[in-house]
């Protein structure tokens, strides 16, 4: 029985001390710290280039030339032309309407028959003045009658002109009866009809010229060192910066080309505004699609060309003048840049980058001087 038990005890404590003789002759393992990977990054290389600036705005299509027109002598309307309705076109010269002429016709023939009269009575005074002045010369008749004969033809000179005067009205009033439009337009709105008794001063309609439309642009002051404009009259422009204008509607996005020809010279003392007026030439030509009045537009406006400009994300900037560089090694630089303008989700660098520069874009919490990183993709920007 004793045999039994200590057989199995034996070998227990053979490989007990077989275990401790592995342990004291195996090889030795040394624990080691984990390798800390350096952070991966965004970066873009830089190459400057010439760029040209752009500004965006708003506005509403305006006519460049409004006109109220009025009638300028009373009478019945007899004929109105059928362009003469809201949203008609006409061209220049065409007639809008015609008020009833005859009284105006009786008038003229009642001011032609006093010049008549008045140029009659002119030359039977200058000739008894002629005869006075004979006599006189001769001592054959008065001083006195001399002087009558004198202011008589004075009358008539000056009863003369009045009568050519009233002829002229007569012959303008007649002239009026006819109404033409000023210039080619369109009707903005109508305010007569066939029949109507107009007054001298009614208002008939209101009309708008078709050789251009303008648009007002309010930007901010700061823009216009981008565009190359200035507060002088547009005329004095060396440049008139070009415009693009666009908008949906019927169911399409349309564009229309043009030109900034002027500003309103003032500014907004509020909102820092400054009024840029854009033209665009003949909007409603055949095989482009019209530019209604009343429609409002976005417009891109082209500035001026800059030198050396860089364009990054905003992203980029870890302060308002200072991005990360990544060197040769891979180590985070810190860097000084001069930004010219900050647009939308852009910068503009005109000064602190060179070419082959890596800007890193990657937003680090523990970015610093001198970090090591990874470089995901390297990308060209210019």
């Amino acid at each position: 029985m004793l045999r039994r038990i200590g057989l199995p005890i034996a070998i227990i404590v053979v490989g007990f001390g077989l275990a401790a003789a592995l342990l004291r002759t195996g090889p030795s393992i040394t624990p080691q710290a984990p390798v800390a990977k350096s952070p991966l990054v965004r970066a873009v290389t830089v190459q400057p280039a010439d760029f040209e600036f752009e500004a965006t705005a708003r506005g509403t299509v305006m006519p460049r030339s409004e006109t109220e027109l009025i009638a300028e002598v009373s009478g019945r309307v007899i004929e109105l032309s059928q362009s003469l309705v809201t949203g008609g076109f006409f061209k220049e010269d065409d007639v809008l309407l015609r008020i009833d002429p005859l009284d105006y016709e009786i008038a003229l023939e009642q001011a032609s028959a006093q010049v008549q009269r008045a140029v009659s009575e002119l030359a039977t005074a200058r000739k008894n003045y002629e005869r006075q002045r004979n006599l006189s010369k001769r001592q054959s008749t008065s001083e006195s009658l001399e002087d009558d004969a004198r202011n008589r033809l004075q009358i008539a000179e000056a009863a003369q002109r009045e009568a050519k005067a009233r002829l002229a009205i007569a012959e303008r009033d007649l002239e009026r009866t006819v109404v033409k439009a000023p210039y080619d337009g369109r009707v903005r709105t109508e305010q007569v009809d066939l029949g109507q008794f107009l007054n001298r001063g009614s208002r008939l309609a209101k009309l708008y010229a078709i050789d251009a439309a303008e648009v007002r642009l309010p930007i901010k002051d700061d823009e216009l060192a981008f565009l190359n404009i200035s507060l002088r009259d547009g005329s004095a422009w060396q440049k008139r910066p070009s415009v693009s204008l666009s908008a949906e509607f019927a169911g399409a996005v349309h564009r229309w080309s043009g030109e900034i020809v002027r500003t309103e010279g003032e500014l907004d003392p509020k909102t820092r505004m400054i009024q840029l007026v854009a033209s665009v030439a003949d909007p409603y030509r055949e095989g482009t699609t019209p530019l209604p009045v009343g429609l409002f537009v976005d417009a891109v406006i082209t500035g001026g060309v800059q030198p050396n400009i860089v364009r990054l994300p905003r992203v980029a900037m870890v302060s308002p003048r200072e991005v990360y560089i990544v060197d040769s090694s891979d180590r985070l630089v810190r860097r000084t840049v001069t930004v010219l303008r900050s647009q939308g989700d852009f910068v503009y660098i005109n000064d602190g980058l060179i070419a082959g520069d890596r800007v890193c874009l990657s937003r680090l919490a523990t970015a610093m001087p001198g970090m090591k990183v990874r470089v995901e993709n390297s990308e060209e920007v210019s």
